[in-house]
This record gives C-alpha cells, structure tokens and sequence, in this order.
C-alpha cells in the first residue's frame, strides 16, 4: 500500500506538504489521508482554527495546497434565467482563513440543475503551481487554468454538455494531462465523451467517444494495476477502465445501473489462500496474496454495491465482477476503503462495513439526517458529514463504534479536505478550519 501510495502521488504530480490534499478527494482520490492525527471532537471553542465567511453557494469540496485553500462558489444568482451570476475561484491563506484573491472565470445565466446540485460543484483540482476549475456555460462546458498567485493562463471548452440536473464532475490531473468527464444527456447534434487536453495549454489531446449516451458525474479513478496507470471511470450504464495517457479502452462491466454519482475507489486488499498440499495438517499459517479490487457504489435507478478485479481485458461483466449486492449502496455520497475493509454511507443515512473479499456485510446502522458529502478514513476514524452540519466520526473496524458527534450549526452539502491534522470543512456559509490550536 506504501509503494502504491508513492506511485500515485508520482503519477499526478503533486507534491506532499505532509499531505496536501490538491483536489476531489485528496492525494489518491479515494478519501483517504495521511498519517497525521486529526481532531474527533470540535466547537466553537474547541479545536476550531478559523471560520471565514465563503461568498454565494457552492458544493465543492476546498483545495489544500501549498499553504493555500482554494475554493469554487457562485455569487449574484438571480432565478430569472436571465440575469448572469459569477462563478468564482477563491484562494485563502491556510494558516488564517484570509482571502488572498478571488477571480471571476465566468459570468452567465443558471443552467437548469437538480434541487440538490449546486452551480459550483465541481471540486477543483492542482497540481504543485497550477489550479484547473470547471464550471458550466450553457450549453458549453468550460475549463479554467490560473496560477497560484491568480493570473489566468488559459480558459477553453472542450465541448457542450447536457443535463437536467446540472454540472459537477471534477478534473483529473495525470501526468501532463487534465482529464475531464463530459458523460451527458443525448442530443441530435451532441456526444457524449472523456477528453484530455494538455494542462500547460488547454489543448485537445485525446477524446473518447462514449457510446451509451447518459448523464454521470463521476469524476475519473486513478489506480495502479501490475505496474502500469488505469484510469477508472462509472457511468453510461458501465464501469470501465482506460489507458489514461491515450484514452485507450482496457476494459468494460456493463452496469450495474443507469446513472451514477459516487465516486469508485481502490485497494490492494490482502488475503490468505487456503491450505495447499505440502503444508503441515491443520496450518494455521498459509500464503499471502493480494487482490487488487475496485469498490463501488451506484446509482440509479437501482442502487447496488460491487467490487471488481480490474486485470481483464474486454467485456469482464461475467469474469471480473468479484461480488455484488442488489438495494444496499448509495447514490450520492462516494465509499472509502481500509485495510480491507469498505465502508458505504446511503443518501438516506445507512451506514454500513463491508468485507471487501466475501462481499460479506459486517455491520449496518441508520444514521441521522440526509447525506450528500462523502466518507473520509483519516487516524484510525471514518469521518462523513450529513446535510444539517453534523459530522459522525466512528472508530475504523468490524464494529459500530461511534466516538463523536460534531455540529457546524450550518447545513453542509460537500465533503471535506484533511491536510496535516487539520480538517477543512465547508458548510453553506463558511469554511472552517479543525485541528489542534
């Protein structure tokens, strides 16, 4: 797991600042971080660094970088249909909560959007000087590229993009490359695709033409599989994984359902083989081996949960699927893994433990409230925090042990940043900084 680490960090290009967390999702884009303590209880008064007052709306999660946080929101929303509103990208000073800028990228009538979608939702993205952001400018799909003292570099669009409830998927950095999910509604002149365009540039690279034609909002899996980079991608009506430095197909799992929100995640999961011939009767001790396993929950109209072996070649739907389970996943909220072990948070509240070998379902309890930000496992503790504010932080492991209850005392749609023992956390009206005064 250290040396996949390493490699993932290598791959995007990110350095760690004893971890930076440079987009959705952290360093590995799985909700995972580093091995610093982080705080479990938290107030007001206690173990709150900052509060900064956040313009406009906005479900992005905050980006830690380089001593700087940096933040998407949309301000001056009028509900005409008419009247523009700006989409922002903030940088703050991490230490202080300050605003160091604040740059305009677009100005332009709301596109329509689900009642729980926002229109600044895609989590940007950085990559050690540059932050890469995303927003929509109906009918296209625009990408925005500044430097971390805030001067624009390039601004460009690599498509139109379609669909009722609006626009979140975030960016992948790979390499010299930004990759972007344009997986869309179906219409007479539009496609659907996957495009790569030079991050030093916002030139085109590759694209893929995706032939199941239906919105997702999946931002791209980055993993590393027998030493070679795959890029994982749910949505239209697959799961599939890519050769991200050419958009080539490596392999496909049709469905499990239609459309998907959650993001996949990854792990080398350990386990033993059973007794072979030649060892003593009734071993206790046999050989190690290790399945690499995608985890995944999805979608609608169905909600399932799955893991699959990410080694095949082609159509793997009826090889490489190691298990599934029918009405137990979440739509919204994205999974997060741990030394063998998966934990799911539902829409509705479930919380559930999974063994990610068997499949099995280790534990299962209601939590209070809705849920739309995803788990992060951070020191040992699976931390998730509901709509109305309220973050759960529960000890890692079989067993349901909850350790803390945490209100913010604002609602919260997005899902947090952990950098360094601190935790950053966005609520709808400010963002604040958790650690250690």
């Amino acid at each position: 797991m250290l040396r996949l680490s390493c490699l993932m960090l290598a791959l995007i290009s990110v350095p760690a600042f004893g971890e930076d967390w440079p987009g959705w999702r952290g360093p590995r884009r799985d909700g995972t971080a580093d091995a610093s303590v982080y705080p479990t209880e938290w107030n007001e008064k206690k173990n709150t660094k900052w509060k900064q007052p956040i313009p406009g709306t906005g479900h992005s999660s905050p980006v830690v970088i380089a001593g700087k946080v940096f933040l998407t929101t949309c301000v001056d929303i009028a509900d005409d249909g008419k009247t523009p509103a700006k989409r922002m990208l903030l940088c703050l000073d991490r230490k202080t909560g300050e605003q160091l800028w604040a740059r305009e990228c677009l100005a332009a009538p709301l596109e329509p959007k689900h009642k729980l979608n926002s229109y600044a939702s895609s989590t940007p993205v950085a990559d050690g000087d540059r932050i890469y952001a995303t927003f929509h400018d109906q009918p296209a799909l625009r990408v925005y590229c500044y430097d971390f003292a805030g001067k624009k570099l390039w601004d460009t669009s690599p498509g139109e993009f379609h669909s009722v409830h609006g626009f979140c998927s975030s960016p992948l950095v790979f390499k010299d490359l930004l990759i972007i999910n344009g997986d869309q509604d179906p219409k007479k002149d539009g496609k659907a695709y996957i495009v790569a365009l030079d991050k030093l540039t916002g030139r085109e690279k590759w694209r893929i033409d995706r032939t199941n034609r239906l919105r997702s909002y999946c931002p791209p899996l980055l993993i590393e599989v027998d030493g070679k980079p795959q890029m994982v991608l749910t949505g239209s009506k697959t799961v599939c994984g890519f050769d991200p430095a050419t958009g080539e197909s490596l392999w496909t799992v049709k469905g499990p359902t239609e459309q998907f929100v959650s993001s996949p995640v990854f792990q080398m999961v350990e386990g033993r083989l059973p007794a072979i011939l030649g060892l003593p009767c009734g071993a206790i001790t046999a050989a190690k081996w290790k399945q690499p396993t995608v985890f995944l929950t999805a979608g609608f109209p169905e909600r399932w949960v799955m893991a699959i072996d990410p080694r095949g070649t082609g159509d793997v739907t009826k090889s490489h699927i190691l298990w599934s389970k029918k009405n137990d996943g979440g739509y919204v909220p994205s999974p997060v893994v741990d030394k063998g072990l998966g934990y799911v948070i539902t829409d509705e509240g479930f919380y559930s433990t999974w063994d990610l070998l068997t499949g099995r379902t280790l534990c299962k309890e209601r939590m209070k409230g809705h849920q739309t930000g995803s788990l992060v496992v951070a020191s040992g503790h699976v931390y998730f925090t509901n709509d109305d504010g309220e973050t759960n932080v529960l000890k890692t492991g079989a067993l349901f042990e909850v350790v803390a209850k945490n209100n913010l005392k604002e609602k919260c749609y997005s899902s947090p940043a952990f950098s360094d023992g601190d935790i950053f956390l966005r609520g709808e009206k400010h963002l604040f900084c958790i650690g250690a005064k």
